[in-house]
């Protein structure tokens, strides 16, 4: 068994993807732990780059097995914007990006929205780290108003079919139907042979 790099610095997300691995066999591992303090551009116009670029630098540095992610807020009545710039849209505090997207969206009818993300999988060996993605999405609409406590960023806007935010969702199932949690049910087998392995 071995370490996984979760390469990210986000608390949220760390605290998410701590959940959505911990089946995993090894141990996951922040950059704090493996030592290592990047910080990495994301200059890039898709999730698969930003998130190649991540993994990469980072499997560098550590020599560790590296997973790391872009994902994004996606709203048809912005022409499925923010996407990959949704982590700089509206300013760098939470509560301002919400605002700032019901603000956008006063007055519209077409709420349809979806969340993306994108692990890419940094494999270390002889040269440059070798990279595979996994992928999920989750479908919903943007609310009229904030609603619930759980989960972190976009969450509380964020209404599924059934009625409800993920924020209001209990926290085993928002990681079943989430983004990154479909992300990481696509990448777990080829964790669990590289990790068991």
């Amino acid at each position: 068994m071995t370490d996984l790099l979760l390469a990210t610095t986000n608390a949220g997300k760390r605290r998410e993807f701590g959940r959505l691995l911990a089946h995993l066999p090894g141990r996951v591992v922040g950059p704090e732990e493996a030592g290592v303090e990047l910080d990495v551009p994301e200059p890039f116009h898709t999730y698969h780059e930003n998130a190649r670029a991540k993994a990469e630098a980072y499997a560098r540095v550590s020599g560790l097995l590296t997973l790391a992610d872009d994902s994004g807020l996606e709203v048809a009545a912005l022409d499925w914007g923010p996407g990959v710039r949704t982590g700089r849209y509206g300013g760098p505090d939470v509560a301002d990006k919400v605002a700032y997207l019901l603000e956008q969206l006063r007055g519209v009818t077409d709420r349809r929205c979806r969340m993306v993300c994108v692990l890419a999988l940094a494999i270390p060996g002889a040269g440059e780290p070798r990279i595979e993605l996994f992928s999920g999405v989750m479908q919903g609409i943007v609310a009229t108003r904030p609603r619930g406590e759980g989960g972190f960023g976009y969450d509380p806007i964020f209404l599924l079919p059934a009625g409800i935010t993920t924020a209001e969702l209990p926290e085993d199932e928002k990681d079943r139907l989430s983004h990154r949690g479909r992300a990481v049910q696509a990448a777990t087998p080829r964790l669990v042979e590289l990790l068991a392995g």
